[in-house]
């Protein structure tokens, strides 16, 4: 989506709420109670519960769905994939990779499961071995056996001393699709319940989360509805009838109800990230004594609360808005990563190479006057070299090798576990190949050479440094003729 389309929607919703706002002030000074009370029943189902809730969701994206991104990108990552494959033959390896996982991403716990040997690896070191037997095991067979790519449970966690922890179990699958363990982080359970309570004093509204079997999985310390517990389902919590009536299963949506004699609002939204509902719940009577005390003053400040209220609306959507941007990291025409895609991916390589010294080699690529095939063919041609060559860089590289399009026609390959006799070699294969590739558009065989700039990482580099040598050796490549290969400051092969 376009950012304009993006701001013309935002705009929409802060002139309806602004709408919305001024109607329920304007109401409640020219009508009795029981108008005021309609407007105030209206503000809270229609505006108030679901800001609330969008509000919550901003901050569950930074508070608890991270821990998800932390475990996806772990089970995804090349080291463990490539550690499993080479036989688990140092346990300190990945030890210390669970340690990095802590001390980076400021998780409660890390930890790997082995599919082949059932070792149970933390960062500790080696905690035990899985029996699918045992009772306390029996999240790791459940895991395995379900669909889903994650599964969120609480449990006690051996590793910290049986600490009730929020765990994120993820499965891990090799480069040939084939299940090969369980990584992932845990949270704390008292660190999640703090957050809720922080968010139910912040908001000054009951927030608790339910499975879709009606399960409470997460409260504040005080617990759920009557101060149900989580584990408890909604229709065991006594009073709780005329909602499950209306809610035998959860559905995201707005409901009224009643409990112990009161009137609640209720506001239900799906979060994918944690598979559970959002329950944003407000009592009646707790709303209405705050009118009858506030009516006339409500009046005087409506103009700064409107302020208020939009400043805050205006600066949740931005963040919302910078976080979706935030996980966007394939580039659309080449399907490789992005310059984003990059960052997180090469950060991790250099750590990587540093920890395990083992050599690593940047090479920057430009498409030789990709310009003039834009200006002679227009610029479907250029996507379609683009695309092309991609597709002939992923067929060149192993699958632990990092491609991305750094912009425009150029593109970077980090070359792991490579020293650098070897990425020469590799670096004028790729040269050859372009310089002999022909790229069929129109009716017409479109021809591009590339300029290449190599450069092996040293112990003291940045990933700053190491992309600037990468990056002067490309401009010595350009500017000696093109075509050709130049390394580090600018040696031409």
């Amino acid at each position: 989506m376009s950012l304009r389309p993006a701001k013309a929607i935002q705009t929409s919703l802060l002139l309806l709420l602004v709408v919305l706002l001024v109607a329920g002030f304007v109401s409640t000074s020219l009508v009795s109670y029981y108008t005021s009370r309609a407007a105030l029943r209206s503000s809270i189902i229609d505006t108030a519960l679901p800001l609330t809730s969008d509000n919550v969701y901003s901050e569950i994206q930074k508070d608890l769905v991270r821990p998800v991104l932390i475990s996806s990108m772990m089970a995804r990552d090349t080291f463990v994939l490539d550690w499993l494959a080479a036989g688990e033959q140092d346990p300190e390896q990945m030890t210390r990779y669970l340690q990095g996982i802590l001390s980076n991403y400021g998780a409660v716990t890390a930890f790997f499961v082995s599919d082949k040997t059932a070792t149970y690896y933390q960062a500790k070191g080696v905690l035990k071995q899985i029996d699918p037997s045992a009772l306390r095991d029996r999240w790791y067979a459940e895991t395995k056996a379900m669909s889903e790519p994650y599964k969120i449970n609480v449990d006690i966690d051996m590793a910290n001393a049986d600490r009730m922890t929020f765990f994120i179990n993820y499965k891990v699958f090799d480069y040939e699709q084939k299940f090969i363990g369980v990584t992932g982080v845990g949270l704390a359970v008292d660190a999640v319940t703090q957050l809720l309570d922080d968010y139910q004093q912040r908001y000054q509204r009951s927030i608790y989360f339910v499975d879709g079997n009606g399960r409470i999985t997460l409260t504040g310390a005080n617990g759920g509805p009557l101060g149900a517990k989580s584990g408890q389902l909604l229709r065991e919590v006594e009073g709780m009838q005329d909602l499950v009536a209306q809610l035998e299963k959860p559905q995201g949506g707005n409901f009224e109800y009643v409990l112990q004699g009161n009137g609640h609002y209720l506001n239900v939204r799906f979060i994918p990230e944690l598979k559970s509902y959002l329950f944003v719940d407000e009592n009646e009577a707790d709303a209405l004594n705050s009118v009858r005390r506030t009516l006339y003053l409500n009046l005087l400040i409506s103009l700064l609360v409107s302020a208020i209220v939009l400043t805050l609306v205006s600066i949740a959507m931005r963040r919302y808005q910078r976080r979706i941007s935030a996980l966007a990291t394939t580039d659309a025409l080449t399907e490789l990563p992005n310059r984003r895609g990059f960052d997180l991916l090469a950060n991790q390589a250099l750590q990587e190479a540093k920890r395990n010294n083992s050599p690593l080699n940047a090479l920057l690529i430009d498409i030789d006057h990709f310009k003039a095939i834009n200006d002679t063919y227009g610029h479907l041609a250029g996507d379609q070299v683009l695309r092309n060559f991609a597709q002939q860089l992923r067929a060149s590289m192993r699958q632990s090798d990092i491609i991305c399009r750094w912009g425009g026609e150029e593109f970077i390959i980090l070359l792991k576990d490579t020293d650098s006799a070897t990425a020469q070699l590799l670096a004028e294969k790729i040269r050859q190949q372009a310089e002999q590739q022909r790229y069929p558009f129109a009716g017409v065989n479109l021809h591009a050479t590339i300029s290449l700039g190599l450069t092996e990482m040293r112990p003291d580099d940045s990933l700053d440094n190491l992309i600037g040598r990468a990056d002067r050796a490309l401009y010595r490549a350009k500017e000696s003729g093109r075509n050709r290969l130049c390394i580090d400051a600018g040696q031409n092969l």
